[in-house]
């Protein structure tokens, strides 16, 4: 089997509000600090929000949004230069055409284009890589009514919708993300996370995995957000060995190692690269804006 990266995502939520970290980066300097911080840590890529999705979160004004996130993806762009990408996790499209202005290089959308299907061209027209979230609903209202029959089959079927929309809009390179924890209950995330590899074959696209601190890993360990490292480590090695292509982090240290030893397990001992030795990683499933 060849051997494939597992990119890592590194968390950087300028909100006050956000379940895990709100308020920590409360400033432009902290803030690219942090990001900096993260990819020495051994993040390659970092995930820039100024908007909590978390449930019963409120919307905030673009302008607002603006003004958290767009000093720091430039600040970000400028200082990082080639050593790490930056996306912006928005589903506005006006927000995502200011970072991608900005220097982000990645559109990060929790709805797939759902909530504001602009975004898909602005991204399309920035040639932009763009992720496309599962989601039902808003996020302030997702866990009202949570229902699913088959919670594997539905995802894939609504995921490959928002991807076929991402290929019209002419966006050259789609990622997909299930949406652990977005509209969904702890058993539908653990579902999705059992079944990976198959839902992972189904999209035909790489996928990003969001599990880090999620109140799935408090279900199953009784555990509150700020002790969840070790759940977090266990969750991401699974989709390690499942066959993502990106994990999406808090803990980027301590996750570093757990994509490491996951990856050498997976890949039966085969000697990689070191970050140090080999140019950033990039990641591949770019295919024509038209789905096959």
């Amino acid at each position: 089997m060849e051997s494939r990266e597992c990119l890592i995502v590194g968390v950087l939520n300028c909100t006050p509000d956000s379940f895990a970290d709100g308020g920590r980066w409360g400033s432009v300097d902290a803030a690219v600090a942090a990001g900096i911080a993260m990819v020495e840590a051994g993040a390659d890529w970092i995930d820039v929000g100024g908007e909590s999705t978390r449930p019963r979160a409120p919307v905030i004004p673009v302008e607002e949004e603006l003004r958290r996130v767009v000093p720091v993806v430039e600040r970000l762009a400028k200082e990082l230069g080639a050593r790490a990408r930056i996306s912006i996790d928005t589903y506005k499209a006006e927000t995502a055409g200011a970072a991608l202005q900005a220097g982000a290089s990645v559109v990060n959308d929790v709805s797939g284009g759902l909530l504001d299907p602009a975004i898909l061209g602005v991204a399309a027209r920035a040639e932009a890589a763009v992720v496309v979230g599962h989601l039902r609903g808003t996020p302030a209202h997702m866990m009202d009514d949570v229902a699913f029959d088959d919670v594997v089959a539905e995802v894939a079927g609504e995921l490959a919708v928002r991807i076929a929309a991402a290929w019209d809009a002419g966006c050259r390179e789609v990622w997909a993300d299930p949406g652990i924890g977005f509209g969904k209950r702890a058993e539908h995330s653990l579902a999705l996370l059992g079944e990976l590899p198959a839902l992972i074959e189904a999209l035909g696209v790489p996928v990003m995995v969001g599990v880090s601190r999620k109140s799935f890993l408090g279900h199953v360990t009784g555990k509150p957000v700020g002790e969840r490292v070790l759940g977090t480590a266990a969750a991401v090695a699974a989709c390690v060995l499942a066959g993502a292509r990106a994990v999406r982090v808090h803990d980027v240290a301590e996750m570093h190692d757990v994509v490491r030893v996951a990856r050498a397990i997976r890949d039966g001992g085969r000697p990689t690269k070191s970050r140090s030795e080999a140019p950033l990683p990039r990641p591949r499933g770019i295919r024509s804006p038209s789905p096959p």
